[in-house]
């Protein structure tokens, strides 16, 4: 195939770096340092910044994911702003030390020193690059280790290295020299286009050993992690960098533009890896999938949907235009239109919609019909059961092969308390009824279109709640 010039740069200085592609061996990181300090001013939104969600989950939350994949044993997360707040919403397992003063990234990972073990290898990330892939990590482990460097800088070639630490190389063996910040910089050196992407792998004695050792003369006063790589070239120890393929991991969030660049690549990502595993996708590009859905091989989505939170869906379902599922788990062979589903659980072998509305707590069992316009809250629905269309089922447990007529609802709400419907196996309810609960319809009875139905109806009996049909003659009578 045919690779862009930057590819081909990146993927050459990768080779002369050392970098064994098709051989490559698994050394796991023992402990990463995830830097999520920082308040995240330019969101200007009173939620930290690494809790804004970014394709479904907190960007932090994002960077722990990858960190499980490479199974890190131990992360410590430096927080500061709203700390508290951010350690409630973390997902995965962390120590959680605290830097109560924002004074740089060496300050910040000062604060776990106590945490760090002589030879074990230390990756130190920020908690708003959620882009990193597991694969990446792992190599950038393969040559920090390959070249015995107590310093691996992650490093990216754009186009327009502006606002970012420049990457001084050796032009002799293309170690890594220093690493120089913007406002730090020399003209020449701001010509540099590889940048630094503030990811590191570390060996563990040499960052225990010299992180104490940083200091703040610089144009910001503040203690950089860069120092490091001067202070391992004064002690005459190695240092390399590894250079992305694609430079969108290393990505910063710092504002909400770059939150939905990055909400953008993840989602393709996703659903790229959906249709690699046997997922099609009428219309990609109008599909929003969140990075925690589960979705079975033969499963079909059309356009304008989206699949967000802890869903699961199973084998063979179709997914119809215009349907929006949240935290819901979906079996197989389902057809699914114009439908919202909150928190709700479909068996095997259903039809829903369009337009109807499965709220928290429902959950059909298998061979369900649920037509257009109808609402299901907080209800079973037994097996091969119908609820057609215009109904309003709620709190209520409805048994295997009932039909419920259009029109119907179960007025649960007494005006203090939510009271229960039951609709036994094979009971018939009639349009435009209504069952008002605590009431029972048992096995096999049947409900009169249009009544309302306030006392238990016997099995195999017919309710009828209505008053007698009157005609009236109006022939010359004024209304």
């Amino acid at each position: 195939f045919i690779l862009k010039k930057k590819t081909f740069v990146v993927l050459f200085l990768r080779l002369l770096l050392g970098v064994k592609f098709f051989s490559l061996r698994v050394f796991f990181m023992k402990k990463a340092i995830v830097l999520a300090a920082g308040k995240g001013t330019r969101m200007k939104s009173k939620i930290p910044k690494v809790l804004h969600k970014v394709n479904g989950m907190a960007m932090i939350n994002q960077v722990l994911s990858i960190l499980e994949k490479v199974e890190i044993s131990e992360v410590i997360a430096v927080l500061g702003h709203e700390s508290e707040r951010v350690e409630q919403e973390l997902d995965f397992p962390v120590k959680v030390v605290l830097q109560k003063e924002q004074l740089g990234t060496g300050h910040a990972v000062l604060q776990a020193k106590a945490h760090m073990v002589a030879g074990e290898d230390v990756l130190v990330i920020c908690g708003d690059t959620p882009l990193f892939r597991a694969e990446t990590l792992l190599e950038a482990q393969q040559l920090h280790q390959d070249t015995k460097a107590v310093v691996t800088v992650l490093t990216s070639i754009v186009d327009d290295p502006s606002g970012y630490g420049r990457i001084i190389r050796n032009p002799d063996n293309q170690s890594v020299e220093a690493i120089v910040e913007e406002k730090d910089a020399t003209e020449e050196q701001k010509k540099i286009r590889e940048i630094n992407t503030g990811t590191y792998l570390f060996n563990g004695t040499f960052l225990k050993d010299n992180i104490d050792r940083i200091g703040d003369d610089n144009a910001q006063g503040e203690f950089y992690l860069t120092d490091l790589i001067k202070m391992a070239k004064k002690q005459t120890l190695e240092t390399a960098g590894y250079i992305l393929l694609d430079p969108a991991e290393s990505l910063g969030i710092n504002d909400r533009a770059q939150l939905s660049e990055a909400g953008t690549i993840l989602r393709d990502r996703k659903i790229r890896q959906l249709m690699a595993d046997g997922v099609s996708f009428i219309d990609p590009q109008t599909v929003y999938i969140d990075q925690q859905v589960e979705i079975a091989p033969d499963v079909t989505i059309y356009p304008n949907v989206m699949i967000e939170g802890n869903t699961q869906i199973g084998e063979d379902t179709i997914i119809g235009p215009d349907t929006r599922i949240i935290d819901s788990s979906i079996g197989s062979r389902n057809t699914i239109e114009r439908t919202k589903i909150i928190e709700a659980t479909v068996g095997n072998d259903c039809s829903i919609g369009p337009y109807a509305y499965l709220r928290p707590g429902a959950e059909l069992k298998d061979q369900v019909k649920v037509g257009d316009f109808v609402e299901i809250k907080k209800s079973v629905i037994g097996n091969g059961s119908k609820v057609p269309h215009l109904a309003y089922v709620g709190d209520a447990i409805v048994g295997e092969k009932v039909n419920i007529g259009c029109g119907v609802i179960t007025a649960n709400y007494d005006g203090k308390n939510k009271h229960t419907t039951v609709m036994e196996d094979g009971s018939f309810v009639g349009s435009n009824v209504n069952l008002v609960a605590p009431v029972t319809i048992a096995e096999g009875a049947y409900v009169g279109a249009g009544s309302t139905i306030t006392s238990d109806v016997p099995a195999g009996f017919l309710a009828i709640a209505r008053g007698r049909q009157k005609n009236i003659d109006l022939k010359g009578k004024k209304l």
